[in-house]
């Protein structure tokens, strides 16, 4: 039923100023009492028969994971291998904030069997920093990078965003290069996104901030393709770019429709069950621990994917990757027929150029993954 499972870690140090997720400061104890928690929903869990093929990937995202105490990450692992299988080889990925770790807790994780790291650097200028709120600063972010290295992960990846308030091309460049010359596996890029209720939205609403315009961001997101290709990155999704070999494993499982558990407040989950199901956790800590407590869990925002919503799913998950959509596969798992329900579509896809066929696969061309989000919408059911 699932390959993959997603660890939540609801808190933070601080909130960042672009950042609408529910988050906050643990306080005492609380980390604690959470990582008990954890190991009580994972053994539920189990005692309710949902069990999965072999896990291929484990994802500890938030919030900060990092936060968590490398004894306490150690202790739901191996809740997770008493519970369940994973192939020998299976990427375990943790979300590290650069404030948050230094070489000797480092050490620790990756003795807990965390092979694989994600560092929320956002930006290596520190005037960027500042208006994202961040608790680091670039000195810091760099710290932090080869303290993991010198830990002994070889698997990084590291977030950068653009389009920030008063960024230029000539910044992003830079920011850019400081990345690569930090030689991560992995770089995922991200534009800003304003959303309501941030303390970037009320600046940006009060006139104190300039966001650089469409054709600016549009600009800033091909200079990334260009100069990371450059670089010898594989640009295998419309944010993700991979040295050879290190695709993300679990984030790949996503787009193509795999089956995935979430364990932690506002997890969410996709069961292959019949077309899929999906269905979430308690979104406040407060109902997810009595719930979890009492032994009463109870999933929210149950629904149950028709075809119409999976094969949407299918299209617009899997155009995300630069590996695309084969018709055949469509066919085979929907039994389907690919022209009568998306021929007509993909013709006037390619005729705008937004979509190119090649080796029999339908992929995003540039301008496609920069106004993917129109592409996509010709897929919703």
């Amino acid at each position: 039923m699932f390959r993959r499972l997603y660890i939540h870690v609801p808190f933070c140090h601080k909130k960042c100023s672009y950042c609408a997720f529910a988050s906050r400061p643990p306080q005492d104890g609380e980390l604690e009492a959470y990582h008990t928690l954890l190991q009580q929903e994972l053994n539920a869990v189990a005692g309710r028969g949902i069990t999965g093929g072999t896990l291929d990937s484990i994802y500890f995202g938030g919030g900060t994971p990092s936060l968590l105490q490398p004894e306490q990450v150690a202790h739901v692992l191996v809740s997770v291998r008493d519970l369940f299988s994973l192939v020998e080889a299976a990427e375990i990925t943790l979300e590290a904030n650069p404030g948050t770790i230094d070489a000797l807790r480092l050490l620790a994780l990756h003795d807990t069997g965390v092979n694989r790291i994600s560092l929320g650097v956002q930006s290596l200028d520190d005037r960027f920093l500042a208006i994202l709120g961040r608790i680091h600063n670039a000195r810091q972010a760099r710290q932090a990078y080869g303290d993991i290295r010198q830990a002994g992960f070889e698997n990084v990846s590291i977030d950068l965003m653009y389009a920030l308030p008063g960024q230029s091309l000539d910044s992003w460049r830079s920011d850019l290069l400081a990345a690569v010359d930090l030689e991560p596996e992995h770089i995922s890029v991200y534009g800003l996104t304003l959303e309501e209720g941030t303390d970037l939205a009320r600046r940006y609403d009060e006139g104190a901030l300039e966001l650089p315009d469409e054709d600016l961001s549009a600009d800033m997101f091909e200079l990334a393709d260009d100069l990371l290709t450059q670089a010898g990155f594989e640009h295998y999704e419309i944010s993700s770019y991979a040295r050879p070999g290190f695709r993300s494993r679990h984030n790949s499982g996503y787009w193509q429709r795999d089956g995935y558990l979430g364990i932690g407040v506002g997890a969410h989950s996709l069961l292959r069950d019949g077309y899929g199901l999906r269905c979430g956790n308690p979104a406040t800590l407060e109902e997810y621990s009595r719930q979890v407590t009492l032994g009463s869990q109870q999933p929210v925002d149950v629904q149950y994917l028709s075809r119409e919503d999976a094969m949407a799913e299918y299209m617009f998950l899997g155009l995300r990757l630069i590996d695309g959509i084969k018709p055949g596969r469509f066919e085979q798992e929907f039994h389907a027929n690919w022209d009568a329900h998306y021929g007509t579509i993909f013709a006037d896809l390619i005729r705008l150029e937004l979509v190119r066929k090649s080796q029999g696969c339908f992929q995003l061309t540039r301008r496609g993954m920069l106004l993917s989000n129109q592409v996509f919408n010709r897929f919703l059911p």
